[in-house]
């Protein structure tokens, strides 16, 4: 494990980079801010440094949130997201920090959709992102490494990505959503339906649609 001093980069800092990004943003970016504290001890866990865009984002925030909410990217932690990139990633894809991890889960979605950099768990194309799209509950490549993921996020036509999937008034349910729940549907995404709008829906932990969406690709 590299010491923090090791991983703070002030020559050359990533924030830089992604500042610049959010300047040129085309879709809403929140970033909320970060506990030093707790941002150095998240990037002590994930043993990136912050010369890289990860790094600068859990060093420099506690999360960013874009498009109202509906795309949370895990930083250091927040009141609006109560975890950080490293604390959600042990127990799923590591047991321990800095491990080598077979996946690692960077960002998430209001409606049950992970974000994760492949470890080699998708195939060989390591440090590629992947999507587990909920509603087919499969790992899809998104073709793009994470950098390329933060500028799609901030500037992607998200409208053409979630087509079919945003109901008509979900800036108003997820306006006050806690970052550490998503949205539940019954029928489930995954089973057949014609409008979005006709399934019933409510706030759940997002680690339980973590769970559940895990349980039925296992049985299905």
């Amino acid at each position: 494990m590299k010491q923090l001093t090791e991983l703070i980069n002030k020559d050359e800092p990533g924030w830089e980079l992604v500042s610049e990004w959010i300047k040129d943003a085309t879709n809403k970016v929140q970033i909320l801010s970060r506990d030093k504290a707790k941002a150095e001890l998240a990037l002590y866990k994930t043993q990136v440094t912050t010369r890289s865009p990860m790094g600068a984002i859990i060093y420099e925030t506690g999360g960013i949130l874009i498009d109202n909410g509906w795309i949370r990217i895990l930083g250091s932690g927040n009141e609006k997201i109560n975890r950080n990139l490293p604390d959600w990633n042990k127990g799923k894809s590591i047991t321990e920090f800095g491990q080598q991890a077979p996946y690692f889960l960077v960002a998430d979605d209001v409606i049950g959709g992970f974000f994760a950099i492949n470890g080699g768990e998708f195939g060989e194309d390591l440090g590629q992102m992947y999507y587990f799209a909920p509603d087919c509950l499969e790992w899809e490549s998104m073709e793009m490494g994470y950098s390329d993921f933060i500028w799609w996020t901030f500037t992607g036509d998200l409208e053409q990505f979630y087509e079919g999937l945003k109901w008509n008034s979900w800036k108003e349910e997820i306006e006050n959503l806690d970052g550490n729940n998503g949205i539940g549907f019954f029928p489930f995404l995954w089973t057949e339906f014609n409008d979005v709008n006709e399934l019933s829906r409510k706030p759940i932990s997002i680690d339980e649609i973590w769970n559940i969406q895990l349980d039925f690709k296992k049985q299905l």
